[in-house]
């Protein structure tokens, strides 16, 4: 165990004292800081990753019965987030461990339009069961799409539920046309007025449109949700024609939401942080290819193939380790 007399920059030493890098005080007038002590002990820390609350918001309109995508718009949904897709698992199913997911499905035959009263499964961790089975009891049965009384009631639903802490609230968005409303009217003003307001109460709206679905409201959706500009915006979209395309544009959508931050339950000098070390499932990691300091000193980046293989891993085991010297607090 290391114990420190001070924090560097701080007034614990008092006058004609300053405070050393490993937290001794010393005379002002000895200018030489003699670093920390070689035999004080590593410190171990278990660094955590970040696990985003997702909710999947599926249109499950009239037109989702249609089979331009086999065998119907909407099973190729279902099975994209929790069938098989080329023998690989569902999004969901495959990140059912790394995310806080839970599902909201929107149609103007829920009556009175719109209530989501059965249509809903909590966000939770390994709930793909959960949604695989509300999906299945719930497809398509005629209406129209209105996307806006969806995204204001998710939205209402994050602040009545809040996620966990540190958990970001983000709404994925799957349709396959520009919205509506229960009465048939024009709602693209409407929905994205919707996806604003829950983008200024901290929630990310992330959209993939489903067979041809008209690009223009694509970016405007994904401006919109971003906090981008509505219309000089550059932020992506995903679109998809078949199962395979489905179950890429949701993983990339969830990849980019899985953090490559990890927490850390300490805080680091960032000049001597390259002095640590830090594994994922037993491989070291290189300082500065691999992984950087966080500019608080209390998070680590992964950067590059390191980033990547954390997003496709597993409940991987994460280690970090930094001389005493180097931590702060």
């Amino acid at each position: 165990m290391c114990d420190t007399m001070c924090t560097p920059g701080g007034n614990q030493c008092g006058a004609n004292f300053t405070c050393t890098s490993d937290g001794n005080c010393q005379p002002t007038g000895n200018m030489t800081d003699p670093g920390p002590d070689a035999m004080c002990p590593a410190v171990n820390f278990t660094p955590t990753r970040i696990t985003p609350s997702i909710e999947l918001v599926l249109d499950r309109s009239g037109s989702m019965s249609s089979t331009d995508i086999a065998p119907t718009r909407f099973e190729a949904l279902h099975e994209g987030l929790t069938g098989m897709v080329n023998g690989q698992p569902g999004a969901v199913t495959a990140q059912q461990a790394n995310v806080y997911f839970g599902l909201a499905m929107f149609a103007s035959d829920e009556a009175p339009c719109l209530t989501m009263t059965g249509y809903t499964a909590p966000r939770a961790l390994n709930n793909a069961t959960a949604i695989n089975t509300l999906i299945a009891m719930k497809p398509p049965n005629g209406g129209n799409t209105p996307t806006a009384d969806a995204i204001t009631q998710v939205t209402a639903d994050f602040a009545l539920n809040k996620p966990p802490a540190g958990s970001p609230p983000i709404i994925l968005l799957a349709t396959d046309g520009e919205p509506n409303s229960c009465t048939g009217d024009d709602g693209v003003a409407s929905s994205l007025i919707a996806i604003g307001l829950a983008y200024s109460a901290g929630i990310k709206t992330y959209i993939i449109g489903l067979a041809g679905l008209e690009t223009t409201y694509l970016q405007e959706v994904a401006n919109v949700g971003t906090g981008q500009n509505e219309i000089t915006g550059t932020a992506p979209y995903y679109t998809a024609n078949n199962p395979t395309e489905l179950a890429a544009g949701i993983q990339s959508i969830i990849n980019g939401a899985l953090s490559c931050t990890l927490n850390i339950t300490g805080t680091i000098d960032a000049s001597q942080a390259q002095s640590g070390t830090l594994t994922i499932n037993g491989v070291t990691l290189t300082y500065g290819t691999d992984w950087m300091l966080g500019p608080n000193g209390m998070t680590i980046q992964l950067l590059g193939t390191a980033c990547t293989n954390l997003e496709m891993a597993t409940n991987p085991v994460i280690n970090a380790s930094f001389p005493c010297g180097a931590v702060i607090q």
